[in-house]
């Protein structure tokens, strides 16, 4: 039984031996390790990297208020400076019956990029400002995005038809502001009627602009010095008025604006102070049909999108108005002369365009008679 119980011991001192070195290099381990990293060393690091992270944050913070600060003052950073504005030809050829070049029109495409994105920026900044006054809380997005294209086109005609109530012929601002808008406007325009959505409302856009712009063209500066601002305003909407749908209700627009302007100086005493502005009004009406008509309405009768309607509407319009200034001649024979010689013109092209000469019987005869 002594001899059993001295095996057991003898066999168990191995195994004791092995625990013992296990514990001992596991001990050695751990003191190693938190020999080499302390943990208020580890802790310390990590209070830096934290550190340096919060600083890099309050930074970025700080650019970002700083760049919001600039945009909202306006122009302050621009790619270009500001007294590198558009070497704008926009108004070039004012006044003169179907140029044959218009200068400038090859100019860079980058340059043209950084006009548009100034555009876009300070019709947001106008829109801000007048959401903040009406209280409004909504925000226009002004992006690249084609869902926003609606609110981007009524946005910048708004904005147009307020630049109208600051032209001044003298004023590079406006050369600048107006042309941006019309381009803007233009290729809006163009990129929605393509994909055939939102018509309906690019529509009423349009209506609403021509007319806003008519009536300020014959109503914007009265009695001011500036007689080239009207002048301005005929030759915004020439520019406006290459695209077939603003240029049609641009033309119907003023020809109502011609009838209702005759039917007031029937009744209207030469000498009041009031005579002067309206006749001045008529010339410079019929002088931008004829512009119009003789610059696109042979390409506005090619296109896909020609409203053969619309043609009609303003044709009898215009007839109706050469009637009203029929009772005028009287006192002023030239109103009818320059009124007999836009309508010689529209035969004139309408005979030319064979795809105008399929309209409505009825309106061809009075025209042609």
């Amino acid at each position: 039984m002594a001899s059993e119980t001295t095996t057991t011991a003898a066999s168990d001192e191995p195994l004791k031996l092995a625990l013992a070195m296990a514990l001992l290099r596991s001990k050695l381990v751990n003191k190693t390790s938190e020999t080499s990293h302390p943990p208020s060393d580890t802790s310390s690091s990590e209070a830096l990297k934290w550190k340096r992270k919060a600083k890099e944050r309050k930074q970025e913070i700080l650019r970002l208020k700083q760049d919001l600060v600039e945009v909202e003052d306006g122009m302050h950073h621009e790619v270009f400076p500001g007294s590198a504005s558009c070497k704008c030809y926009f108004f070039d050829n004012l006044g003169k019956m179907s140029p044959n070049e218009i200068s400038g029109e090859g100019f860079d495409e980058r340059f043209k990029d950084v006009l548009r994105r100034r555009f876009l920026r300070q019709v947001r900044l106008k829109e801000r400002r007048k959401r903040r006054n009406d209280g409004s809380t909504q925000r226009l997005f002004l992006s690249d995005n084609k869902a926003e294209e609606t609110e981007q086109l009524r946005a910048s005609a708004d904005f147009l038809v307020e630049l109208c109530d600051t032209v001044r012929p003298d004023d590079g601002d406006f050369a600048n502001w107006s042309h941006q808008a019309v381009d803007f406007i233009l290729d809006t325009i163009n990129n929605t009627l393509s994909k055939g959505k939102n018509i309906e409302s690019v529509d009423g856009i349009v209506g609403s602009l021509s007319l806003h712009i008519v009536r300020k063209m014959c109503t914007t500066l009265q009695g001011n010095a500036h007689h080239d601002a009207r002048i301005h305003v005929q030759h915004l909407l020439r520019k406006l008025g290459s695209e077939s749908c603003i240029g049609q209700r641009v033309i119907l627009a003023v020809s109502q604006r011609i009838c209702l302007l005759a039917e007031n100086l029937l009744f209207l005493d030469p000498f009041e102070s009031t005579f002067p502005e309206m006749h001045s009004n008529l010339y410079i009406l019929i002088q931008l049909i004829e512009f119009l008509v003789s610059d696109y309405l042979i390409s506005w009768s090619k296109t896909s999108g020609f409203a053969t309607e619309l043609f009609e509407e303003w044709v009898t319009s215009i007839l109706h108005a050469r009637k009203g200034l029929q009772l005028l001649e009287s006192r002023c024979g030239l109103y009818i002369l320059y009124m007999d010689r836009v309508t010689g013109l529209i035969a004139k092209l309408v005979g030319q365009a064979e795809s105008l000469q399929r309209l409505n019987p009825n309106i061809l005869q009075r025209l042609f008679c």
